[in-house]
C-alpha cells in the first residue's frame, strides 16, 4: 500500500429476513450493532417488522492497517425494548477481517444468524455488504500522522455533530438507554447497546461471558510516532491470522523434514580484481570439477556474483580449480584470452552449512598464476543441501545449469468465475429483411462472446409493428466462465436469420459487471444501445442482465478426483482445516523414452503436483533413470475430502527442434492420493507403481517414491466438514443441469490450460490435460467395462446374501436353518431388539476390520482400470480423436460392436422396464380379470389382517419360507406366476 494512505471499513447493514418475534405481540423492533477494533456504531430502529431494510452504511477507521486481517466484525442484532416487553437477543454475525474486499468487489451476503447460547431461539439472516477505502492523506498529515487520541476525538465531534441533528430529545435518549442497558443486563446479560446522543461520555461494557470474545485489536495510543511510522510504510501483505498460521507451523519442524537431504557443492563467485587493472578488457571466472566445466559470464567491471551448485554424489573429483581469465579485443574483432591465476580447493576440508545457519561470507584468495601474480578473487564455497536460500537461482549441475525449463516452478490457475447473461428484451430493431417484400416475419437470435466463447439464444420470430412479437423476448440465462484478469468486453450481437446479417452489438464492460454470492440478490437489468456498422450509429436496443455468480464454484476438473470446492466470492471463504505437506523424493527403474545421441536411450524427468489452484513443479533431473528431487511442498486444506494428482513427465520442451518449436512432454505415469484415506498427523512414505496407457497398451514406466503428511489443528472442524455440503449453497438452490456443467467443465479446462501456457517457463498443455483428466467424457470400451464390474462388485455382498438365504431355505446346513428359525421367533416375539442388534453387528464388523485396513495411501489401480486384459483395437479406439481419422471398413466394424453392447443394453433396460409397468397394471384394469383377482385378493387379505395378529403373520410366513424340501415344489410359486402374466407395455412398442 502508498504510503500516506488511510483506510476506513465500510459496512452496509441492508436488510434481514425471518427473524424471531421476540416483542410479544408476533413481531420485532430490530435494531443493528457494529463492533469493529473498539469501535462502535448503532443503525436506527425499524418498528414492528420481521424482515427489517436498513441500507444504512456505517464508517470504521482501520487503525492498523496491517492487523486488519485477524480483526473481527461483530454485528449485533436486537429488539427494541420501547415496542417490546424488554431489549432482547436477536442474534449475532462474527466476520474475520481475512474477508473483507476492496471497494468495487463488494457483494450483498446473506450471514445467518448465530446463536448467543445453546438455548438461545435465534433464526434469521443479516444482509451485509462490508468492504474497505484506502483514501490518499493531504501532505502534511501523510508526513506526520496525528496520535490515535487525535483521530477519536475527530470521530467524537463528527457523531456529535450527527447526534445534534437527530429530532429526539437527548436527555430522555439517555435516560431510555441507560434503563434499556440495565434491563438487557438483568434478563440476558447481552452487549448493551451504546447511547446514540453522547458516544464519548459513555462507558465501555463489559461483554458477556457466554460471547466469545474477538482478537484484542492493537492500540495506536500505546505506540509510539517511530513504530507507527514504520508500520505505514510496510508493504500491505494481504495475509490473515490463519495463513501466517499456517506459514508458521511449516516452520515449527525442518522443511524438509519428509525428503532426504541431499549434499550439494556451493560455490559463489562473487568479483575478482587485478593488480594492474586494463581499460577495455573483460574477464570471466572458470570452475572445473571432474568433467564439469562451467564459465561465469563475462562483465567488464568483473563482478559476477553468480552460485553454483554440483550434486555431490555426482562428482567424480576430491578438488575444486577456480580460475580468472581476462578477454581483450583487438582492431579485427579478434579477441584474446589470458589466464589470470588460479585457486584449487580440497573438497574433504570444506565447511558445511546448514540453514538456519548464517549465509557464508565470501572471501579474497589469491589467484596463483607465474605470468600475472598479486591478483584475487572474492568466493565463497560450503557443502550445504537443497534447503539453502541459494539454491532455487544457482547454477545446477544435476538440472543442466540456467536452463528456464529444467527450473523448479510454482504456478496458479487463474480464478474463475460464473459469468450469468440474461437476454430479456430488444426494441426499436431496424432490420433489413423487413423492408423486403418476400419476408413476413424475420427470425432473430442473440449470440453473446466473451474470449473464444459462443453461446446463442433460441430463434424467435418477430411480427408487425402493431402485434405484441414486435419487440422479441427471450428470458433465456447465458452462462459463461470468466477468469481474472477478466477479458475486457461481453459482445453481445443480434443476428437476422433471414439474410444472415447482424443486426447490432452492444458491449458490456466485464470489469464493471455486479458480483453476488447467492440467488437473494436482487440484480438490475440495462438497457444498451445496439450499434451497427459506420452507417448505422443505432439499430435498437437490448435489455440484459449481467452478473458474475460468486456463489458456485468453477469446476475446472473431474468431478470424482477435484481438489477445490470453494466458491469463487472472497467473502464466502473459509478458514483451513488442516495442511497437505507433500515430499517428492525421488523416482526408480525409468524406462527411456527417448535417444541422447542416436546411441542410448534416456530419461529427463521431473515431476508436477496440483493441488487446489496451486501447481508445483520440481527440477529437471537430466539423463537419470533414478533421479532424487527431495523437494518438499505445502497446501492449506479446506475439505479433507479432496485429491491430490502427481505425474511424472519426461521434459521435452528444453530442447528445439530445428525450426525453434519445442518439443512435447511424455507422460510417465500419475497417481492419485485422496486426502480423506489419510490418518492426521501421520506421515506416509510408499512407492507408487507408475502405469501409462499407450497405443500397443499398458506399460510400467517405473515407481515413484513420495511422503504424504495431512496435519490438522482442529479435530472438531474436520469431523464437522463431513456434516457440510460438498459444494457451495448455489449448486443446491440453483442446480446446473449435468449437460451445461459438463460444458462448462471442459470451457473452464481450456482457460487454464491457456493460461498455464502462457507461464514462463510454461506449463505444457499436454501436462495440463493429463493432471485434469480432459478425456474422461470420451467414449472407451475399456473404461465401460470397468464401470460395469465396479457395479458388480457392489452387487457382490448382495447376492453373496441371497446365495446364503437360498442356502437357509433349501436346508443345505440343517443345524444352521434351525438356528434361523429361532432366530425368527426371537425377532417376532422381541421386535424391539432388532435395530439395536443390527447396529451393534455392523459396529463389532468395523471395529475387528480395523486391524486390517490398508496401511498405505491408496492410488490408481491398474488392475481395477483393465488395462492389462484391454485389446489393440479398444485401444486404438480410445486413443481416436473426434471426429474419427480412421478408415471407413475400420469404423463400421466398431460401430456394429458398439450396437451389439447397446444391444444388450436395450434389452436390460426394458426388462426393467416390464417389471414396473406390470405392478401398474395390478391397478389400472388393463388386464380386467388380474385386477379383478388382485382386487378381491385385497379384501380378503384386509379382513384376514384385521384377525391375524401381525406377529402371527410374520412368525407363519418365515417358516413357510423356511420350509423343508421335501414340503416344496419344483414349479414356480403361484404368486410368481400370476405376476409374470401381467401385462406389460412392451407389445405397444414398434
Amino acid at each position: 500500500m502508498a504510503e500516506g494512505c488511510a483506510r476506513k471499513l465500510i459496512v452496509q447493514v441492508c436488510n434481514a429476513k425471518n427473524l424471531m418475534p421476540k416483542d410479544g405481540q408476533g413481531t420485532a423492533s430490530a435494531y443493528a450493532i457494529v463492533d469493529f477494533d473498539g469501535q462502535r456504531r448503532r443503525t436506527k430502529t425499524k418498528f414492528r417488522d420481521l424482515n427489517p431494510e436498513w441500507d444504512e452504511q456505517l464508517e470504521f477507521v482501520v487503525h492498523d492497517k496491517d492487523s486488519m486481517a485477524s480483526e473481527i466484525l461483530e454485528i449485533n442484532l436486537y429488539n427494541d425494548k420501547k415496542n417490546g416487553k424488554r431489549s432482547t437477543f436477536l442474534g449475532k454475525v462474527k466476520i474475520g477481517g481475512s474477508t473483507f474486499v476492496n471497494t468495487g468487489a463488494e457483494a450483498l451476503v446473506y450471514y445467518p444468524l448465530e446463536k448467543r447460547s445453546v438455548f438461545s431461539q435465534i433464526k434469521g439472516e443479516l444482509g451485509l455488504k462490508v468492504y474497505y477505502v484506502d483514501e490518499d492523506l493531504p501532505t502534511s498529515e501523510a508526513a506526520a500522522p496525528p496520535p490515535a487520541e487525535s483521530l477519536k476525538e475527530e470521530e467524537k465531534v463528527e457523531e456529535k455533530k450527527e447526534d445534534e441533528k437527530k429530532e429526539e430529545k437527548v436527555e430522555e435518549k439517555k435516560e431510555d438507554e441507560k434503563k434499556e442497558e440495565k434491563a438487557a443486563g438483568d434478563e440476558e446479560k447481552p452487549k448493551p447497546p451504546p447511547e446514540d446522543s453522547k458516544p464519548e461520555e459513555s462507558p465501555a461494557p463489559a461483554p458477556p461471558a457466554e460471547v466469545e470474545n474477538p482478537p484484542v485489536a492493537h492500540i495506536e495510543k500505546s505506540r509510539p510516532v517511530k513504530e507507527k511510522e514504520e508500520a505505514e510504510k510496510r508493504p500491505d501483505l494481504g495475509l490473515n491470522e490463519l495463513d501466517l498460521r499456517s506459514l508458521a507451523s511449516g516452520r515449527s519442524r525442518s522443511a524438509c523434514d519428509l525428503v532426504h537431504r541431499m549434499p550439494f557443492l556451493y560455490v559463489r563467485v562473487v568479483k575478482a580484481k587485478r593488480a594492474k587493472p586494463e581499460s577495455g578488457s573483460s574477464a570471466y571466472a572458470k570452475l572445473v570439477i571432474g568433467t564439469h566445466s562451467i564459465k561465469t559470464k563475462s562483465q567488464s567491471d568483473k563482478d559476477w556474483d553468480q552460485v553454483f551448485t554440483f550434486d555431490k554424489e555426482g562428482l567424480n573429483s576430491t578438488s575444486l580449480e577456480v580460475s580468472v581469465w581476462a578477454e581483450e579485443k583487438k582492431e579485427n574483432d579478434q579477441s584474446t584470452e589470458s589466464c589470470l591465476g588460479t585457486v584449487s580447493f580440497d573438497l574433504q576440508e570444506v565447511p558445511k552449512r546448514v540453514p538456519p545457519d548464517s549465509p557464508l561470507a565470501p572471501q579474497w584468495y589469491t589467484l596463483e598464476s607465474d605470468d600475472s601474480p598479486g591478483n584475487d578473487v572474492m568466493l565463497a564455497v560450503w557443502i550445504g543441501t537443497q534447503a539453502d536460500e541459494a539454491f532455487q537461482e544457482a547454477w545446477q549441475s544435476d538440472s543442466g545449469g540456467f536452463i528456464p525449463e529444467t527450473r523448479a516452478k510454482v504456478y496458479l490457475s487463474p480464478k474463475l468465475w460464473y459469468l450469468r447473461l440474461t437476454v430479456i428484451q430488444t426494441q426499436d430493431l431496424q432490420l433489413r429483411s423487413q423492408v423486403e417484400p418476400k419476408v413476413r416475419s424475420p427470425e432473430l437470435y442473440v449470440k453473446a462472446q466473451l474470449g473464444a466463447q459462443v453461446f446463442k439464444t433460441s430463434r424467435t420470430s418477430v411480427g408487425s409493428s402493431s402485434s405484441s412479437s414486435a419487440n422479441p423476448t427471450w428470458n433465456e440465462d447465458l452462462l459463461f466462465v470468466a477468469a481474472e484478469p477478466f477479458e475486457p468486453f461481453l459482445v453481445v450481437t443480434v443476428e437476422d436469420v433471414t439474410n444472415g446479417q447482424p443486426v447490432g452489438h452492444a458491449k458490456v464492460h466485464v470489469a464493471s459487471i455486479e458480483r453476488r454470492t447467492d440467488e437473494r440478490t436482487d440484480l438490475k437489468s440495462r438497457w444498451f444501445n445496439l450499434v451497427g456498422d459506420e452507417n448505422l450509429p443505432y439499430t435498437g436496443r437490448i435489455h440484459l442482465r449481467v452478473c458474475l455468480e460468486g456463489g458456485y464454484h468453477v469446476l475446472d476438473e473431474a468431478a470424482h478426483v477435484t481438489s477445490d470446492v470453494r466458491a469463487s466470492a472472497k467473502q464466502l471463504a473459509k478458514a483451513p482445516i488442516g495442511l497437505l505437506e507433500v515430499g517428492i523424493r525421488g523416482a526408480s527403474n525409468l524406462l527411456p523414452v527417448k535417444t541422447k545421441d542416436g546411441t542410448r536411450g534416456t530419461t529427463d524427468a521431473y515431476v508436477v503436483a496440483k493441488y487446489g489452484p496451486k501447481w508445483v513443479r520440481t527440477r529437471t533431473i537430466l539423463d537419470r533413470f533414478n533421479p532424487r528431487w527431495n523437494e518438499q511442498y505445502t497446501w492449506d486444506v479446506y475439505d479433507p475430502c479432496t485429491v491430490l494428482t502427481i505425474g511424472v513427465f519426461d521434459n521435452g520442451r528444453y530442447k528445439r527442434d530445428e525450426a525453434g518449436k519445442p518439443g512435447k512432454d511424455v507422460r510417465l505415469g500419475k497417481i492419485r492420493v485422496r486426502l480423506s484415506t489419510l490418518d492426521t498427523n501421520w506421515a506416509y512414505m510408499n512407492s507408487y507403481s507408475l502405469t501409462v496407457l499407450l497405443p500397443d497398451g499398458a506399460k510400467k514406466m517405473g515407481e515413484i517414491e513420495i511422503a504424504v503428511r495431512f496435519s490438522c489443528s482442529s479435530w472438531f472442524s474436520l469431523i464437522q466438514a463431513y456434516a457440510t455440503p460438498m459444494l457451495p449453497r448455489m449448486h443446491y438452490v440453483r442446480p446446473l443441469g449435468p449437460a451445461q456443467q459438463d460444458i462448462l467443465r471442459h470451457t473452464a479446462m481450456r482457460i487454464v490450460t491457456g493460461r498455464l501456457a502462457r507461464s514462463e517457463p510454461p506449463l505444457g498443455q499436454e501436462v495440463v490435460q493429463f493432471l485434469l483428466d480432459s478425456d474422461t467424457h470420451v467414449w472407451s470400451m475399456r473404461r465401460s467395462k470397468a464401470n460395469w464390474f465396479r457395479v458388480v462388485g457392489c452387487l457382490i455382498r448382495a447376492a453373496t446374501l441371497a446365495r446364503w438365504l437360498d442356502g437357509i431355505r433349501t436346508w443345505v446346513h440343517p443345524p444352521t436353518t434351525v438356528l434361523v428359525h429361532l432366530l425368527l421367533v426371537a425377532v417376532v416375539f422381541c421386535p424391539h431388539l432388532v435395530l439395536p442388534t443390527i447396529f451393534m453387528y455392523a459396529f463389532m464388523i468395523i471395529v475387528l476390520r480395523f486391524r486390517y485396513r490398508q496401511r498405505a495411501p491408496h492410488s490408481m489401480d491398474p488392475r481395477l482400470s483393465h488395462v492389462d486384459s484391454v485389446v489393440p483395437d479398444e485401444l486404438d479406439e480410445e486413443f481416436d480423436g473426434f471426429p474419427t481419422t480412421r478408415s471407413p471398413e475400420q469404423v463400421r466394424i466398431r460401430y456394429d460392436r458398439l450396437r451389439a453392447l447397446a444391444g444388450r443394453a436395450q434389452t436390460l433396460l426394458g426388462d426393467v422396464a416390464a417389471q414396473g409397468e406390470r405392478l401398474e397394471a395390478l391397478f389400472n384394469w388393463r388386464d380386467p380379470r388380474a385386477t379383478g383377482i388382485f382386487a378381491v385378493f385385497c379384501l380378503f387379505a384386509s379382513l384376514m389382517f384385521y384377525a391375524v395378529p401381525f406377529k402371527a403373520f410374520v412368525l407363519g410366513t418365515g417358516f413357510y419360507y423356511l420350509r423343508h424340501p421335501r414340503f416344496r415344489d419344483d414349479m414356480p410359486s403361484v404368486p410368481l406366476n400370476f405376476f409374470r402374466r401381467l401385462p406389460s407395455l412392451s407389445d405397444q412398442t414398434m
